[in-house]
């Protein structure tokens, strides 16, 4: 069953919003509600597939607030390929020629459509013409899509594909016009992870779940296209987020309160790239110091002879005594005894929270920390 594709009526106006070194964001964090609010995006990307179902609460590795960042260009979590990732882009094509051979299905893959640099060309959407939705399918049928899938969580799919699968391969057939899905997962063991270009798709290996949408979802446009046009309007449009969740997005939250400064940042003589590299020179000298002559070692050694020298200098103290000291030929060494007292913070916190409250003092201190950058 077919239909004619959807169009959007929406309008915007996009222009371009990298600036040399990437573009900058004012974020304000309204933390009683959770809440974060930007400028509105004049580029915004599209609702996905994936994204849909996280929009919706129905993606449990993502959340809305991710989707939203994603969305609006706030953030996006920096892609890393894994095992998993490179077993789906050897094993997915191998899954097409599979459903071609075996069942005779007269399928289309992205690279029939728009040449061997489809990403490139589509710059990863083949629904250009749409303003709100967009995405890439993983082969066309003459009427249906098919959405492929590779997993080892074989109980994440039982009775029917997870949710977010099917949302993601409606959207896409939604999208198109068509009615029918066809949902394909590959069970995979470890050693297909570790030599993908081994595996063999068979009856026994290779899932398939067709659905049509009007019946899986039969309120597609009322229950799912509509909330998701409407959370766009109000979050995307508006440039306000959807509520965070502090556990969950606690990743993405510390990575918008960090700031991440180029050279622009100086002071009155010298850029801050110089006295980074500068510094990186200085502290390579010293490493390669402390490697050829031990001094890891000798520090290690020089702090323990200093604990049991102070050890037994403390043992001397008498009960008058304010300090102890000890000459060597060169240097004279001093224990001084000190008493003040301190309030139990905690303690108090949980007896008189009010008083605590009155009397709480906030101080702020930098800590500049160096740590190598991934290859």
């Amino acid at each position: 069953m077919s239909r004619k594709p959807y169009s959007f009526t929406h309008k915007f106006t996009f222009c371009d919003l990298q600036a040399k070194g990437g573009h900058s964001l004012s974020i304000r964090f309204n933390q009683e509600l959770q809440r974060i609010e930007i400028d509105p995006p004049k580029r915004p990307k599209k609702i996905t597939g994936t994204r849909l179902a996280a929009i919706l609460g129905a993606n449990k590795w993502s959340t809305p607030f991710e989707a939203w960042c994603a969305i609006t260009r706030t953030y996006e979590k920096p892609f890393e390929g894994s095992i998993y990732t490179e077993a789906g882009k050897v094993i997915e094509p191998k899954i097409t020629e599979y459903l071609r051979k075996r069942y005779f299905m007269e399928l289309k893959r992205p690279e029939d459509v728009y040449g061997e640099d489809f990403f490139k060309k589509t710059w990863g959407d083949f629904f250009g013409h749409v303003k709100i939705f967009g995405g890439m399918w993983d082969a066309l049928g003459e009427d249906y899509v098919v959405e492929i899938k590779t997993t080892k969580r074989a109980e994440d799919w039982g009775k029917e594909p997870p949710l977010n699968y099917m949302l993601q391969g409606a959207l896409y057939a939604w999208l198109l016009g068509f009615d029918d899905v066809l949902m394909v997962c590959a069970f995979l063991e470890d050693k297909d992870y570790e030599h993908p270009e081994n595996f063999v798709p068979t009856i026994e290996n290779t899932y398939q779940y067709p659905f049509k949408i009007s019946k899986r979802f039969p309120n597609f446009e009322d229950e799912v296209i509509l909330p998701a046009t409407l959370w766009w309007t109000e979050h995307v449009e508006k440039g306000i987020s959807p509520e965070y969740d502090i556990a969950k997005d606690a990743e993405i939250i510390k990575a918008l309160r960090t700031n991440v400064v180029g050279d622009d940042a100086n002071d009155e003589s010298r850029s801050l790239s110089d006295l980074v590299s500068e510094y990186e020179s200085v502290t390579e000298d010293i490493d390669r110091l402390r490697e050829r002559y031990g001094i890891d070692k000798l520090e290690k050694l020089a702090k323990e002879l200093n604990d049991r020298i102070k050890t037994q200098l403390v043992a001397q103290f008498r009960e008058s005594d304010k300090s102890v000291k000890y000459s060597s030929p060169s240097q004279t060494y001093t224990v001084t005894k000190s008493e003040r007292a301190s309030i139990d913070a905690k303690a108090l916190k949980a007896d008189k929270p009010d008083i605590f409250a009155q009397y709480v003092k906030t101080s702020t201190s930098y800590t500049l920390k160096a740590s190598a950058n991934k290859e």
